[in-house]
């Protein structure tokens, strides 16, 4: 791993392979590790970039609230850091969709192909606003402890928890070791971030969209009515996953991803 300054921030970088760049974007509150399994597989045919964004992992810390498209500008402002100037395949988990909507509005024509897994692109309703902000609070007096208890349950299909895997114990660490304060950002940053729904049908890039089959977090129900507004879209459910389908079943995963950017 090496540490990439851009700007004021330092992000802490996997970079593996060769070929054409796949950046792979981790969901909230985790970091590059949970994308290990394609890091590992898909490095023999791409040039992985796998970063922590600010404030998780060991990257620099983070104001009170950080923006999905202050997200968004930082993959942009690596990639130039990296000397990466040819267009990018962009994968994004949960809030790295979000990220992942921001940066083709933002910086489109570093975009190649899109690759969201387990993630939508309507705001946040009132409730789930509030419930956002009350949870900050919460981590803020209470620690990253209580997000763990929270969220492990909800993160992962019963049939992970059940058989006690070891992502399964890897992912709680990570959301220990995740400062109460980087929490507190990413989820006003969440509850604040843009209706990318009506973006959808100018997004003309190649877009594999995953979603695994026992997801209580976005449905995969939810996900094909995504791909349907999308005019160049794949939609592929993953069995025996749940939020975290790359980590989960990452033979399935790897398997689209690898066919979606081999066409």
């Amino acid at each position: 791993m090496k540490k990439v300054a851009i700007g004021t921030q330092q992000l802490n970088v996997v970079d593996e392979g060769a070929g054409t760049v796949l950046l792979l974007i981790h969901g909230f509150p985790l970091d590059h590790s949970m994308w290990r399994p394609q890091i590992d597989d898909l490095s023999s045919d791409f040039r992985v970039i796998a970063p922590d964004l600010r404030g998780f992992g060991t990257s620099s810390t983070v104001e009170p609230s950080v923006s999905m498209q202050r997200l968004a500008d930082d993959l942009a402002n690596l990639l130039e850091a990296l000397d990466i100037d040819d267009p990018v395949s962009l994968g994004g988990l949960s809030m790295g969709g979000y990220v992942a909507w921001e940066f083709w509005r933002r910086h489109p024509r570093r975009l190649k192909h899109l690759i969201l897994c387990d993630t939508r692109a309507e705001a946040d309703d009132h409730k789930t606003r509030q419930t956002r902000v009350a949870t900050a609070k919460r981590v803020l007096r209470e620690g990253s402890a209580l997000l763990a208890k929270m969220m492990i349950p909800r993160l992962f299909a019963t049939e992970t928890l059940q058989t006690g895997a070891p992502a399964v114990d890897a992912t709680r660490q990570v959301i220990l070791r995740t400062h109460p304060a980087t929490i507190a950002a990413a989820l006003h940053g969440m509850a604040n971030r843009r209706d990318t729904s009506t973006w959808l049908p100018d997004i003309d890039i190649p877009t594999l969209l995953l979603c695994g089959a026992s997801d209580v977090i976005t449905p995969a129900r939810e996900m094909q009515r995504l791909a349907a507004a999308l005019p160049s879209s794949h939609y592929v459910t993953i069995p025996h996953a749940g939020h975290l389908a790359p980590l989960e079943n990452p033979v399935a995963v790897n398997q689209e991803i690898r066919r979606f950017l081999d066409r």
